[in-house]
Order: structure tokens, then C-alpha cells, then sequence
């Protein structure tokens, strides 16, 4: 959290006046990538005090990333600030990040509505330099660890500062981020005839980014908790996160909870897929077999935009994306 280097610099050197720098080095890995992040990094940060003795500090860290004859980290990659800069840069690109996840959801749901495709109007979006294609990506949402943890530090920044009109800006993101969840639960009841009640939906994916088991603030917890209040029957099944989705969801364990490794098991008499993270299994999987073990009209959600939704209709399937 911001200020964290000068609370810590005044217990330090709260006996030996001025014995300890402290630096503030945040770190941009990404789950699922972190190896390839360490190696080659976009970016590496590091904020310090503006004093003599602070910017000698930040030097011997910078010849650290920069390695023997800058084996490591190229120079030009390696940026210093004061501390603030840093502290505060860490939740400000985070929260930059999740600003553009809402987004582009947002504007999926106009698509929808209209008739657009949002992969079209991302891909054209994109090509515009001072945007760029990075994170227009239609979903479920944002989740993990750190996105909503930052966003929210910045909105108790703002309110601690008076900036009120800001913190209220930064709020909306994560609010918007919570109604992706329930726009996805509402597309699918209206899509299975405005009931849900005791139908069963295999729910591939409960991981919230592909390549990785983590499960905190997965958007897929918080649509399993909105069916299950409507009481449908759910085969969850993922490759990775199965054992943490057990544990996040003990609260609501009942005989119409299922934990399956197996997605065709998962999906068999179910009334619909519902496909919330994007591994590279789902795509090649038998969806013909699928198909046939399921019950009819058979639905396909896929929050991703990761299958063939051509294909899948020539099978026979319904099928909804986010923003199309």
C-alpha cells in the first residue's frame, strides 16, 4: 500500500537515525506468465528518496536488474521515481487495467443489444495506436488477486485525500466488474425460457485466467453463487483450480454442487455449458459427444469467445457469446 516505505524507514530508523534506505520496487508479474515477466520484463520500477543517500541507493539496485555488462534488464527498461511515484504507480496500472476490462465489457453489452460484434469493434479499436489491442477482450469480468485489491486501495486513497468525485469514479469500475457476473446469469435465464430452476449447467472453468489454479475473486464464484440461488444443478469441472473451487464453495456444498475433472462427464444431461475460463482444452474437445449426452434444446455460453460458434451450431447447439 502507498506509504508502506516510509512507515517502514521510520521503525527502522527509529534508533539508528538515517542507517536505512528504503526503496520501493513493486513487481508487474503476471500468473501464468511470471518466468517469462521475471526474465524479460516490460518494465522494472524503482522509487526512492530524492536525498544523496536515496539515490545511491536506487543506483545499487538498478546495477543489480542491470546485471554484468547489462545481462539482465536493459537500462532504458529500468525506471526510477520517488517513492510515492512508485507506491502509487503499482495500483494506478492496475486500476488502468481493470478500467479497460470494464470497459470493453460495457460496451459488449451495446453490442448485444444493437447487433455489433465486440470483437470487431475491439479489432478496429485496437489498430488505433493510441489504444492499442491489449485487454479488449470481452469476458466474465476481471478476478485474481490484485485488480479489485488495487482498485479499491485507490478509491481509500481518494476518500482519504478529499477526492471524492475520484473515488466515486474508481468505485464504478468494480461495481461495473459485479454486474458483468449478473448480466451473464440474466442472458442465461432468459435463454432457457425464464426458468432455472433445477436444470443442470456444466460450468467449464472456475479458474479466473487460464494457465493458472487460482481461484480468488474468479468471476465464475460469483455466477455459481447467483445460480445456485436459483437453484440450479452444477457440474463445475476445470484442469487446474477443481480443489481450490471446492474449497471457496464449502459454504454452499449441497447435492446440487458437483465437482467433476472429467467435462464430459460434467456435461452430460445438462441443459447447458456455460464455458467461464478460457484453457486451450475447451476449444478441442468432442463437441459432437458432448452434444448428444446433453439434454435438448442444448445451450452453449460461451463468456469467452474461445470456441467455434459456427461449428457449434451446425451441431445443433444454441449458442450466446458476450458480445455478439
Amino acid at each position: 500500500p502507498v506509504h508502506t516505505a516510509a512507515a517502514m524507514e521510520a521503525i527502522l530508523n527509529s534508533e539508528d537515525d538515517g542507517k536505512f534506505t528504503v526503496l520501493s520496487n513493486p513487481e508487474f508479474l503476471a500468473e501464468g506468465t511470471a518466468i517469462k515477466d521475471l526474465l524479460n520484463p516490460d518494465r522494472v520500477l524503482i522509487g526512492g528518496p530524492q536525498t544523496p543517500a536515496g539515490l545511491a541507493a536506487v543506483r545499487a539496485v538498478v546495477d543489480i536488474y542491470r546485471g554484468q555488462q547489462g545481462a539482465w534488464v536493459p537500462e532504458k527498461k529500468i525506471l526510477t521515481t520517488n517513492v510515492w511515484s512508485a507506491e502509487l504507480t503499482k495500483l494506478a496500472a492496475n486500476a488502468m487495467l481493470a478500467q479497460r476490462v470494464v470497459s470493453i465489457n460495457a460496451l459488449a453489452g451495446l453490442c448485444e443489444a444493437t447487433g455489433a460484434d465486440i470483437e470487431e469493434v475491439a479489432r478496429v479499436m485496437g489498430a488505433d495506436h493510441r489504444i492499442g489491442p491489449k485487454f479488449l477482450k470481452a469476458g466474465p469480468g476481471f478476478g485474481g488477486s490484485c485488480f479489485k485489491k488495487d482498485v479499491l486501495n485507490l478509491v481509500y486513497l481518494c476518500e482519504s485525500f478529499g477526492l471524492h468525485t475520484a473515488a466515486e469514479y474508481w468505485s464504478q469500475v468494480i461495481k461495473m466488474n459485479d454486474h458483468q457476473q449478473e448480466r451473464i446469469v440474466s442472458r442465461l435465464f432468459k435463454a432457457m425460457f425464464n426458468t432455472l430452476a433445477n436444470k443442470k449447467i456444466a460450468v467449464f472453468g472456475f479458474a479466473f485466467k487460464a494457465n493458472t489454479g487460482d481461484t480468488r475473486e474468479t468471476p465464475a464464484d460469483t455466477v455459481v453463487r447467483l445460480l445456485n440461488e436459483e437453484h440450479v444443478r452444477l457440474a463445475i469441472t476445470d484442469p487446474k483450480a477443481l480443489d481450490n473451487a471446492k474449497k471457496d464453495l464449502a459454504d454452499i456444498a449441497s447435492d446440487a454442487l458437483a465437482f467433476v475433472s472429467d467435462p464430459y462427464k460434467a456435461a452430460k444431461d445438462a441443459d447447458a455449458v456455460l464455458v467461464m475460463t478460457d484453457w486451450a482444452e475447451y476449444p478441442t474437445l468432442d463437441w459432437a459427444k458432448i452434444y448428444k449426452s446433453m439434454r435438448k434444446p442444448a445451450l452453449v455460453f460461451d463468456t469467452r469467445n474461445c470456441l467455434d460458434a459456427v461449428a457449434l451450431r451446425k451441431l445443433g447447439f444454441k449458442v450466446l457469446n458476450v458480445g455478439k
